[in-house]
């Protein structure tokens, strides 16, 4: 199965060698057809901490690395 590639901006750098991404999505209401967004944050490895807080990055799924880290920075969009 291929591994997922999320597009995000990054909202904290304060942790070594991670990262927290903001992922938006937008779709449209079923019933009321207006466009809805939703986000959700992801805690991402950033081996370099070369990302800080506003970059545009994609992750993509990893094996988990922690507790909540199962993300890993490909590269900034």
């Amino acid at each position: 199965m291929p591994k997922r590639i999320l597009q995000g901006t990054v909202t904290s750098d304060k942790n070594d060698q991670t990262i927290t991404v903001l992922v938006e999505r937008r779709f449209k209401h079923p019933l009321l057809q207006k466009t809805v967004r939703k986000s959700k944050k992801y805690r991402a490895h950033d081996a370099n901490n070369q990302f800080k807080v506003g970059d545009s990055v994609r992750i993509e799924e990893c094996a988990p690395m922690s507790k909540t880290k199962r993300w890993t920075v490909v590269v900034e969009a």
